[in-house]
């Protein structure tokens, strides 16, 4: 650790790190655990991204399998190739968009190497049985299709039935060669791509899109143990969105489903107490024709809106959520109609990396006297307003999905349902104390992460063995324990 802080530019951190993955992984495993909130940035968001788009200048070795359209028709030879056989999961990306820096092709490989390596060091997963993998399918980045030190293809991405039927092939590769029990995260696929592969496989194999619904369930359970703070139920609430891609209506779908499993209510009734505004404002009933599908269950009765402003006044909102991928958006007046309208306004500026948040943490506290809950993405620094200490909380995916993960593992899961992911934020509020609640933190500190991930790993667990989708028997009879027994744990083994 004491090597790491010596180097003072994150990047060379994020380098030093994975020498230290390659070259001895145990140790490297032992310091992400042991100091979790320090190491987390380096190895994730924010210098995850930083990593990536620099990823073909910085390239040692390969981390992961890369597949791509040149070996169309031997994606399962492909895959016999990686040295490992006993595979539990895959995280794959193809590149398009990766957080929110946009195309980096072949160099998105960066995130699924980060998502597994916190797969192991919060959900406990064996190293040995996780695989990154990128598919190359080309990039429509000009500067990157001209950098001597590309790593990927250099044509334009392929696209429509050339790209379904590549994607198609190594769906069926994968299960062949590993079985229906892997569980394959979509990573960092561009918004139309992402919501297709989700429905169209979801019913074949045990997938799982982190960007639609990993970061709606963490959204979920912040909004949950918010509710300790700000008083009513869910259904109490009214939520507007900047941002309708995958996280904005991913974690509106999942906000509807918890209230409508609360109060018995039908889905198409419980979406009327959510709004979002895309890139050309409101989503009204009078734009529903030319939406994208994926938006037009939020198209309701309203005449149109066109900037955030003029929404937050005519919706009057309790909790205002960011997840455009554009920074500085939530503006000074914006935040201040916010804290006009309520006592205690919930801000979440979810967008990744840092530079890309809809808002500062300061500014959320400032900009409100200090009476906001406030939660982003990316973490921010404790704000210091007016004598008073205000710890941001982070909505980060890495609180929901490596426990996830390890609940469909644990239980020999074969499907991912809805039921699961509801399952895992409640379990994620409820470890939530009250001192955090006296910080004005609406999620546990990470320093707990793999105690946490047990918990939400026991939770889903449990919930797939109600639902008749696990497939490991007999059922352990006590799940946290036995998720605990699960986790890998980097000890040097003795010999003599």
């Amino acid at each position: 650790m004491n090597i790491l802080r010596e180097y003072k530019v994150p990047l060379q951190r994020y380098m030093a790190m994975m020498d230290l993955q390659e070259r001895n992984e145990k140790l490297f495993y032992k310091l992400l655990i042991d100091n979790v909130e320090e190491l987390l940035p380096v190895v994730y968001t924010p210098t995850v991204g930083e990593a990536c788009q620099k990823y073909g200048s910085i390239f040692r070795r390969p981390q992961g399998l890369f597949i791509s359209l040149k070996e169309k028709g031997k994606i399962l030879e492909v895959l016999k190739n990686w040295p490992e056989k006993s595979i539990q999961v895959i995280v794959v990306t193809d590149g398009e968009r990766i957080l929110g820096l946009g195309d980096l092709g072949c160099q998105g490989m960066g995130i699924p190497v980060g998502k597994l390596s916190l797969y192991t060091a919060l959900g406990g997963v064996r190293p040995s049985a996780c695989l990154p993998i990128t598919i190359d399918v080309g990039t429509n980045n000009k500067e990157l299709l001209e950098d001597e030190f590309y790593i990927g293809l250099r044509q334009n991405r392929a696209t429509g039935q050339e790209y379904a039927e590549f994607l198609e092939e190594f769906m069926s590769a994968v299960k062949q060669n590993y079985g229906e029990k892997v569980l394959i995260q979509f990573e960092d696929f561009a918004n139309h791509n992402a919501f297709e592969l989700l429905v169209k496989y979801r019913k074949t194999h045990l997938v799982f899109n982190d960007d639609i619904q990993g970061t709606a369930s963490v959204v979920l359970a912040g909004l949950i143990s918010a509710l300790k703070l700000v008083g009513g139920t869910l259904k109490d609430h009214t939520f507007l969105f900047l941002g309708a891609g995958e996280a904005g209506t991913g974690i509106a779908e999942l906000i509807a489903l918890e209230i409508s499993k609360k109060t018995n209510a039908p889905l198409e009734e419980t979406r009327k107490k959510i709004w979002l505004v895309d890139s050309k404002g409101l989503i009204v009933s009078s734009r529903k024709e030319s939406v994208q599908h994926f938006k037009k269950p939020w198209a309701h009765e309203h005449e149109p809106v066109k900037e955030l402003l003029g929404a937050v006044k005519a919706i009057k909102p309790t909790v205002l959520i960011g997840t455009s991928g554009v920074g500085g958006t939530f503006t000074k007046e914006v935040i201040e109609a916010m804290a006009s309208i309520n006592k205690k306004p919930l801000i979440l500026a979810l967008s990744n990396p840092t530079s890309q948040s809809e808002c500062t943490a300061e500014e959320a506290y400032r900009w409100t006297q200090g009476r906001a809950i406030f939660a982003s993405g990316s973490p921010f620094d404790p704000v210091d307003y007016n004598g008073k200490v205000f710890v941001p909380g982070q909505a980060n995916n890495a609180y929901i999905f490596p426990g996830f993960g390890l609940g469909l593992i644990m239980s020999g899961a074969i499907r991912v349902h809805d039921d699961l992911l509801l399952a895992a934020s409640e379990a994620l509020a409820a470890q939530v104390t009250e001192e955090d609640y006296a910080k004005g933190l609406i999620y546990p500190p990470f320093t707990n992460i793999r105690k946490i991930s047990a918990h939400i790993a026991a939770k889903v667990a449990e919930k797939a063995y109600e639902l008749g989708l696990a497939s490991r028997l007999p059922h352990p009879k006590d799940l946290v324990k036995y998720a605990e027994s699960c986790m890998y744990t980097p000890v040097y083994h003795s010999y003599r």
